[in-house]
């Protein structure tokens, strides 16, 4: 379960790295088409816009990844749970002496 879990964050990872430097190479060599006609100021902002872009895309789709996982696949740890009763229901003790302090005082 945990495989699966890395291995997509992983391969996302991989993407936000890839596509945008991917585009930037693409505009800077003039491998896309159209790319030729546009000033260097402009290919510059186009560039880095689209770059962005396909950032937020790989990032939208992770998520949705992330949300269409079965949420009866996730199980928490037994250990953990008991652990954590047992750690809400054990007594908080006596009073700090900050705290009659501050009731002295009222």
């Amino acid at each position: 379960m945990a495989a699966g879990v890395i291995k997509k964050f992983f391969i996302a990872s991989m993407f936000m790295w890839i596509a945008p430097l991917a585009i930037l190479y693409g505009f800077n060599h003039n491998l896309l088409p159209g790319s030729t006609n546009l000033s260097p100021h402009a290919m510059t902002l186009l560039s880095g816009f689209v770059a962005v872009i396909s950032v937020n895309i790989v990032i939208a789709f992770y998520i949705y990844m992330a949300m269409k996982e079965p949420s009866d696949k996730h199980e928490p740890d037994p250990k953990f749970l008991a652990d954590a009763k047992a750690s809400v229901s054990q007594p908080t003790g006596e009073a700090t002496p900050s705290s009659l302090s501050l009731k002295k005082q009222e």
